[in-house]
């Protein structure tokens, strides 16, 4: 008897084996099919070289610290009173790091600018933060900026605020979003910034955009386009024409919106572009930084000479 089990189920082991390796090939397979099918990031083993100045804890919320990751000029010093760059880091609210635009700060560190990627806390499954927590942080950032100006060498009436596609959200809703702040936060400092430059930014969160499902019913709260109102700071937007993930409609109606309230908004379209363009293409990402510097000395923020 033990000797018949064993005869057939030879077979029947074999058989497993056979589709196990099937299935392991094959899930090889997508694997590759896959990771093909993803663009390059060529930013990202750039960023991975590089560190910033010093790293400056903006804010503690519970037992955690949420820092400033700054990027100093050559020659930068107590007292002086230079342009600041920020930028908040995409991924959906719920992924990203600073190290990710440190290419962005970098650009503009080079250019004499105090430059500084921003922490902010992030959607998980395990806690309770939520996307105005996100705009909370962002508001948070550039009060704590104007607040320590002075320390920091910065001008508090020259503070540029960027983001990209999440943190675009994030950088706006430093200028849109009066309502959403944090309690701790003096609300008497403005966490309005001198320009904005949101890079296929999150700019609808109806269900015709992005980030509904995310945020609930309450999206319209924190939705950009819906919060367009005059006196905003002057704004460039860049977008790719065929962004599925942010749509491009989204942008446009919010540079008409921008303009029909008397602001200044220029909208940079790149012909088929899909979401986040700029970074997979380095010839890309430096036209679009050309097109950023132009415009912020265009604005008069972008420091010609160091204490000018």
């Amino acid at each position: 008897m033990s000797e018949t089990i064993a005869i057939q189920s030879q077979p029947v082991r074999s058989r497993l084996v056979l589709a196990l390796g099937i299935f392991i090939s094959l899930a090889c397979a997508v694997r590759v099919t896959n990771a093909q099918l993803q663009p390059q990031r060529p930013l990202d083993p750039i960023a991975a070289q590089m560190e910033p100045s010093r790293k400056v804890v903006y804010k503690r919320i519970g037992e955690r610290d949420l820092r400033l990751h700054v990027f100093e000029p050559a020659g930068h010093r107590l007292g002086d009173r230079r342009s600041a760059f920020v930028i908040f880091h995409g991924g959906g609210w719920t992924g990203g790091t600073p190290r990710r635009t440190y290419p962005f700060a970098d650009y503009f560190r080079d250019l004499g600018m105090v430059a500084i990627s921003v922490e902010y806390r992030l959607l998980r499954k395990d806690s309770r933060v939520t996307v105005f927590d996100c705009v909370k942080d962002g508001r948070s950032a550039i009060r704590y900026l104007r607040q320590h100006a002075e320390p920091l060498g910065i001008d508090p009436d020259k503070i540029v605020v960027a983001g990209c596609s999440a943190g675009g959200h994030v950088a706006a809703g430093t200028a849109l979003f009066h309502e959403v702040n944090e309690d701790s936060d003096d609300v008497n400092v403005s966490s309005v910034p001198n320009s904005l430059v949101l890079y296929y930014p999150v700019i609808d969160t109806s269900p015709h955009g992005y980030g509904q499902k995310k945020i609930g019913d309450s999206w319209q709260q924190i939705s950009p386009v819906h919060h367009v109102r005059a006196d905003l700071p002057p704004t460039i937007l860049f977008h790719g024409t065929t962004d599925t993930v942010t749509p491009y409609a989204g942008v446009v109606a919010f540079h008409a919106k921008m303009l029909e309230a008397g602001n200044q908004c220029e909208l940079v379209s790149h012909s088929d572009g899909t979401h986040g363009y700029l970074i997979f293409e380095l010839d890309l990402f430096n036209a679009s930084m050309l097109h950023t510097q132009q415009f912020l000395r265009t604005n008069e923020l972008l420091p010609v000479k160091v204490n000018e």
